[in-house]
C-alpha cells in the first residue's frame, strides 16, 4: 500500500489513508458514489473522508427538495440494490408498478409484468409537490443520502461557488466559507445544476452533455381515486402528436405524475396531450388539466459528456453519461460504482479513469446509439395508423393467451421501464418469430378495427 501521507509527492495518484474526497451533488449519483467509495475503502483497509456538498434538503417539499424526475425505479435497479443490501422501504415507495397500460388512438392494452411481481417502484425524489398536506411517504434521494451518511459521509448544506486546482489538487469554495483542498473530486451535479458551469475553467477537456427539455406536472387526485382510475399501472401513450416522443402518467400515492418527452415541448404540445381523448379516458370524469399541483421542465442528457475525467476529478451520473430517456437512476448507480471501484482499487489519475472507468461509460453511450434507432422506429409506428393497429393486435393476442410467447410485450415492457439494454431489446425484434408475427399483423391491419379496452 502507498505511503499514508496523502500530501506526499508520490508518482502514482491514488487514495491512501487520510485521503479526502469531495462529492458535489447529493442526488443518487453522488450518494451512490459516496456509499461505494466508503464501502470499498473499508474492504481495502483504507481510511478516507468524504464530504458531500448539496445545498438542497431532499426531505423538503416542492422545489427546495425536488430533483425534477419522473421517479420510476426500474426492476433491474431494484434487484441490483437488493444484491447490495440496499432495500427501498415502504415509506419511500409510493406505489409498486405491476403493469403498464399502453394507450393509442386505435385502442388500449394492458401489459402485465413478465414475472408477475411488483418490482418497479414509483417514488418522489423530494418529499412531494408544492401543495402536499400530509407527508405519508419519504424522499428517495434523502433515503440514499442517509445511507451514505450512515457509511460515514459528511453532508455540507452549502452551494459551491468556485472550483479550482491548488498544487494539482481540486479546491472547493462555498459561499461564506474558506477554500478546502481535496485529493479527489467526484462531480455528481446533474445537467440541471448551475454548478456545472463551474467546471468550464478547469482545463482538462471536459464538455457537458447535450441536453433536451422534458415536462413534468403533478396532479392531486387522492389515494382512493388513484387506486380506482390508475391502479398499480403506469399509463403510457403512443399518440400521433407532432413533436411528442413519449408520454406517461405515473400513479404515486395521492398524486399522478404526467411526464412528456419530445422536441421543443411547449404549451401547445402540452395542451394537445392533456386534452386528448386517450388521457381524459384514464383520468377521473371531473378532471381538468388546470389547476395542477406542481410543474417543471427539467433538462435531460441525450448525448454523453466529452472527457468526463481528469487527474483527481471524475464525473458520475448524467453530467457524465446516462441512459437515453430511461433508467437515469440506474445509470447513476452503474457509473458511481464504476467510479468507486476505479478510485479505490486502480487509482485516481486521468489514465486510471480512462482505462477502468471510461469503458463503462462508453458501453452506455454505445447502447444509447442503438436506443435512438429503437425510438425512431417507435416514432414511425406512432405516425402510421395501420402500424399502431398491428402493434395493438399483436400485444393483445400475447396478453390474452397465457402460453403464447410474449415477444412484443417483453419488448414494450423493457422499452417503457428501461430494465434491459437497448441492444438486447433491438436484438429481440430481429427474432424470426417476432418478425413473422409483426408482418402478419401489419398485413391484417390494413382494414380498421373497432377500438377496444382492457
Amino acid at each position: 500500500m502507498a505511503a499514508s501521507n496523502p500530501q506526499s509527492g508520490q508518482d502514482k495518484l491514488e487514495l491512501v489513508d487520510g485521503s479526502k474526497v469531495a462529492v458535489i451533488g447529493g442526488g443518487p449519483a453522488g450518494s451512490f458514489a459516496s456509499y461505494f467509495l466508503l464501502e470499498m475503502a473499508e474492504r481495502a483497509d483504507l481510511d478516507i473522508e468524504i464530504e458531500i456538498y448539496e445545498p438542497r434538503d431532499f426531505s423538503c417539499v416542492a422545489p427546495g427538495g425536488c430533483n425534477m424526475c419522473g421517479g420510476i425505479i426500474s426492476e433491474t435497479l431494484v434487484q441490483n440494490l437488493a444484491a447490495e443490501g440496499i432495500n427501498l422501504p415502504d415509506t419511500v415507495v409510493q406505489r409498486g408498478i405491476e403493469s403498464y397500460v399502453l394507450h393509442m388512438d386505435v385502442g388500449t392494452v394492458r401489459i402485465e409484468t413478465p414475472v408477475d411481481e411488483k418490482r418497479i417502484a414509483a417514488v418522489y425524489r423530494g418529499a412531494g409537490p408544492r401543495d402536499i398536506q400530509v407527508r405519508k411517504w419519504g424522499s428517495f434521494d434523502h433515503h440514499l443520502e442517509e445511507l451514505a451518511v450512515a457509511r460515514g459521509a459528511k453532508v455540507t448544506r452549502g452551494r459551491v461557488t468556485q472550483i479550482s486546482m491548488d498544487d494539482g489538487r481540486p479546491s472547493i469554495s462555498v459561499k461564506g466559507g474558506e477554500p478546502k483542498t481535496y485529493d479527489l473530486l467526484v462531480a455528481a451535479v446533474g445537467v440541471n445544476s448551475p454548478a456545472l458551469k463551474l467546471f468550464k475553467d478547469l482545463d482538462f477537456g471536459y464538455e457537458p452533455p447535450q441536453t433536451t427539455k422534458t415536462f413534468i406536472r403533478e396532479y392531486f387526485l387522492g389515494e382512493e381515486v388513484i387506486a380506482k382510475e390508475l391502479g398499480d399501472s403506469m399509463h403510457v401513450f403512443l399518440l400521433n402528436i407532432p413533436r411528442l416522443e413519449f408520454a406517461a402518467i405515473i400513479p404515486k400515492g395521492d398524486y399522478a405524475s404526467v411526464c412528456l418527452l419530445g422536441e421543443a415541448i411547449d404549451k401547445e404540445l402540452v395542451d394537445a396531450f392533456l386534452n386528448s381523448d386517450e388521457v381524459k379516458e384514464c383520468m377521473p370524469d371531473d378532471w381538468e388539466p388546470e389547476p395542477r399541483s406542481c410543474q417543471c421542465s427539467p433538462k435531460i442528457a441525450v448525448k454523453g459528456a466529452i472527457q468526463p475525467y481528469g487527474d483527481r476529478i471524475v464525473f458520475v451520473g448524467d453530467c457524465g453519461v446516462t441512459r437515453l430517456f430511461k433508467d437515469g437512476i440506474g445509470a447513476a448507480y452503474r457509473t458511481a460504482k464504476a467510479c468507486a471501484t476505479t478510485a479505490v482499487f486502480e487509482g485516481i489519475s486521468e489514465e486510471d479513469f480512462r482505462s477502468h472507468y471510461w469503458p463503462v461509460l462508453r458501453s452506455i453511450s454505445r447502447d444509447n446509439a442503438i436506443g435512438k434507432v429503437t425510438f425512431s422506429a417507435t416514432k414511425v409506428i406512432q405516425m402510421l395508423p395501420f402500424a399502431r393497429r398491428a402493434m395493438l393486435r399483436m400485444t393483445q393476442k400475447e396478453q390474452s393467451i397465457p402460453e403464447r410467447h410474449k415477444d412484443i410485450s417483453q419488448v414494450l415492457w423493457d422499452m417503457f421501464t428501461g430494465s434491459a439494454p437497448y441492444k438486447d431489446i433491438f436484438t429481440r425484434t430481429l427474432h424470426p418469430r417476432f418478425l413473422g408475427r409483426l408482418c402478419w399483423e401489419l398485413l391484417a391491419s390494413a382494414a380498421p378495427v373497432r377500438r377496444s379496452h382492457p
